[in-house]
């Protein structure tokens, strides 16, 4: 069903705004996909990648910023910002398998930009800017 609603969003959001000469954010993209449901669920990862070539055809993103948190340190942020969702209520061994699957991937995949999301928000936010300000003044 991920990749059915991925096919879909790709299809009518992102290669049309894409081909328009749009800047395309998402908040989740596939990487979420292997961190989640791969490393956290235990899903095969082969059966991933295998969905991931046949939606998203070589598409991929340019650049991902991935916020890195200890769990427990993320967690205790969470249960002062809301009421936990569905996500936030699985055992702290789920956020660290899922940690450890993002991890895995950003350290063979060049495009992601790592921000330690346990400073500061001023810090995070300087960190943010600079990962983005090759994007926006023409440099990368």
């Amino acid at each position: 069903m991920v990749f059915a609603a991925r096919a879909q969003h790709l299809h009518e959001v992102i290669e049309p705004a894409l081909r328009d000469g749009k800047w395309v954010l998402c908040d989740r993209f596939t990487d979420a996909t292997y961190a989640y449901q791969g490393f956290g669920r235990g899903f095969d990862q082969g059966e991933i990648e295998a969905l991931e070539a046949l939606v998203q055809r070589g598409r991929h993103p340019d650049l991902t910023l991935l916020f890195d948190i200890d769990p427990e340190l993320g967690m205790a942020r969470a249960r002062k910002r809301a009421e936990l969702d569905r996500f936030e209520q699985e055992e702290l061994a789920f956020f660290e398998r899922v940690r450890e699957g993002y991890l895995s991937r950003a350290e063979y995949d060049s495009r992601f930009k790592i921000i330690d999301a346990s400073r500061s928000i001023d810090d995070v936010q300087n960190a943010l800017r600079e990962a983005l300000l090759p994007l926006l003044d023409g440099t990368s």
